[in-house]
C-alpha cells in the first residue's frame, strides 16, 4: 500500500481528467491535496529523503531534462512521426484546458504536482516497489537498488509506456533512473533527480509555451 496506492490514485486522476473535473480552477489544487494526503497518511513510513550524492543527483536530473527536450530541438517535426503519435501512445496535447493556461493558480499547482508530488509517487512505485517486486514477491527483503537484469529492463519499459508520445525519451530516462538507483541505493537520490528534471521541464514549458510536454 505505501508504494502503490498513491500511484493508482494518480493514474485514476490522469485517466478521468477528461471526464471528471471540478468547476473553475479548483480541480488542480484538489488533486494535489488528495495525493499529498495519501502520501502523508499511507506512504510516509516508506519515504526516505536522504541523498548520498545530492550534487550528482541534481546534475543527473538536469541532464535528463536535456535528454527529454533534445530530440525535438535537434530534429524539427521529430515528435510528429507516427511512431510517437498513434492510437496507442496518444496525441501531443496538453491536458490543461486552453482557458486555464493563463491562470497563475493552475500553473502553480500543476508545477507543484510535477516537482514535489510526482517524483515521490513515481519513485516509490517504479524503483521503490516494482523493481524489487519483480525480483521477489516479498520485495521488502530485497534491498533498494538491487540489480537483476529482467527487473531492470521491465521497469524501464513500463516507465516508458507511461509517457505516451514521449515513450522514447521515457525509456532512456527509465534506464538512467534505474541505473542511478542501482548506483546510489537511495530513494532520496532518485526523488531529488526526478524533481530536478521535472522542475527544469516546468520552467521550460512555462517560458516557451510548449504545453504539449504537460500531457
Amino acid at each position: 500500500v505505501p508504494y502503490v496506492l498513491q500511484f493508482a490514485v494518480f493514474l485514476f486522476f490522469l485517466a478521468a481528467q477528461s471526464y471528471i473535473q471540478l468547476p473553475g480552477y479548483w480541480d488542480y489544487p484538489f488533486r494535489v491535496a488528495v495525493l499529498a494526503a495519501i502520501l502523508w497518511i499511507f506512504s510516509r513510513r516508506a519515504l526516505d529523503f536522504r541523498a548520498t550524492a545530492p550534487v550528482a543527483s541534481i546534475l543527473l536530473g538536469a541532464g535528463v531534462f536535456v535528454l527529454w527536450i533534445g530530440p525535438d530541438l535537434l530534429i524539427p517535426g521529430y515528435r510528429g512521426h507516427w511512431l510517437f503519435q498513434n492510437s496507442l501512445t496518444g496525441k501531443l496535447e496538453t491536458s490543461i484546458p486552453a482557458d486555464l493556461l493563463n491562470s497563475t493558480m493552475v500553473l502553480v499547482f500543476r508545477t507543484l504536482r510535477a516537482v514535489i508530488i510526482v517524483p515521490i509517487i513515481e519513485e516509490l512505485f517504479w524503483r521503490g516497489w516494482l523493481m524489487r517486486w519483480l525480483i521477489a514477491k516479498d520485495f521488502e527483503r530485497v534491498p533498494l537498488g538491487a540489480y537483476q537484469r529482467q527487473a531492470f529492463w521491465i521497469t524501464a519499459v513500463l516507465f516508458a509506456s507511461e509517457h505516451g508520445p514521449y515513450w522514447d525519451v521515457g525509456l532512456l530516462t527509465g534506464i538512467v533512473y534505474n541505473w542511478w538507483m542501482v548506483r546510489t541505493r537511495r530513494l532520496g537520490d532518485l526523488i531529488l533527480a526526478h524533481a530536478v528534471t521535472n522542475a527544469c521541464l516546468c520552467v521550460y514549458v512555462i517560458v516557451t509555451g510548449k504545453w504539449e510536454y504537460w500531457l
